[in-house]
C-alpha cells in the first residue's frame, strides 16, 4: 500500500508539473527569434507592452467573422498593438455556409486598407456539416477562392491561411492554395498540412501576466 501511494503522489506531482510547465512554455527564440500571439475579445483586457516584454514583436488580431460576425475588440487591440510596439494583422473566421461576397463585405468594413498592417489571414475551422443547406466540397472550395481573392485585392498583399486540423482533414486543401500556411499544434510543431508552415500556434494555453487568462502563442519560421 505504501508503495502504491507513493506511486500515486509521484504520478500526481509529474501532472502538476507538465500542467505548469505546458502553460508556461514557448519556444526557443534562439530558433524561431520572431515570436507573437494571437488575441480576440475572449481573452479579455491584455496588457500589450508586457507581451512585448516577454518577447513578442507582432500580433494577430481576431477581427471578423462569416458575413457579420465582428469582434468588438479589435479596434481597441490595434490600437493597444501598435502603441506597444506590436506589428499587427487582422484574421477573418471563414464560415462555409456563406457566399464569399457577403464575408467579404464583412472584412472590409472592419480592416481598412492599411500597407502598415501584417498580411491578412484566413481562419479555416468550421466545417460544412452543420450548414443549414448541404455545402459540396467543391463549393467549398470554390467560395475559399473568391474570398482569398477578393480579401487580397482589398489588402494589396497574400493572405495567410490559418488552417485547423479538422478542416484538413476534411478537405486537403492545404495543398492546393499557394499561400503560406499558419498551423496549431500545442508544444509540438505541426505536420498535419503536408508542406511547410509559416506562422506555428505553438501554446493554445500559453499563460503570462499580461493577461488574466491563456493567450494563443506562436512563431514565425524564416
Amino acid at each position: 500500500m505504501r508503495i502504491v501511494l507513493l506511486l500515486a503522489i509521484l504520478g500526481g506531482a509529474a501532472a502538476v508539473w507538465l500542467w505548469w510547465e505546458i502553460r508556461h512554455w514557448t519556444p526557443d527564440p534562439a530558433e524561431y527569434p520572431d515570436q507573437g500571439v494571437e488575441i480576440g475579445s475572449a481573452d479579455g483586457a491584455v496588457n500589450f507592452r508586457t507581451l512585448r516584454a516577454l518577447g513578442a514583436s507582432f500580433a494577430y488580431l481576431d477581427a471578423s467573422r462569416g458575413a457579420s460576425g465582428r469582434d468588438p475588440a479589435f479596434v481597441h487591440n490595434l490600437a493597444d498593438a501598435r502603441d506597444a510596439g506590436l506589428l499587427a494583422g487582422a484574421v477573418h473566421r471563414f464560415d462555409p455556409c456563406i457566399m464569399a461576397d457577403r464575408q467579404t463585405a464583412n472584412f472590409v468594413t472592419m480592416i481598412p486598407r492599411d500597407e502598415t498592417l501584417l498580411p491578412p489571414v484566413i481562419h479555416l475551422a468550421e466545417t460544412a456539416e452543420n450548414c443549414p443547406e448541404r455545402v459540396s466540397e467543391a463549393a467549398v472550395e470554390s467560395e475559399l477562392t473568391t474570398l482569398i481573392n477578393q480579401i487580397e485585392t482589398h489588402a494589396g498583399k497574400p493572405v495567410l491561411l490559418k488552417i485547423d486540423r479538422d478542416f484538413e482533414d476534411t478537405y486537403g486543401l492545404a495543398p492546393r492554395f499557394e499561400r503560406n500556411l499558419w498551423l496549431t499544434r500545442t508544444r509540438f510543431p505541426p505536420e498535419y498540412a503536408g508542406r511547410p508552415w509559416l506562422l506555428w500556434t505553438a501554446n493554445e494555453y500559453f499563460r503570462s501576466p499580461a493577461a488574466s487568462g491563456s493567450l494563443r502563442w506562436m512563431v514565425a519560421q524564416n
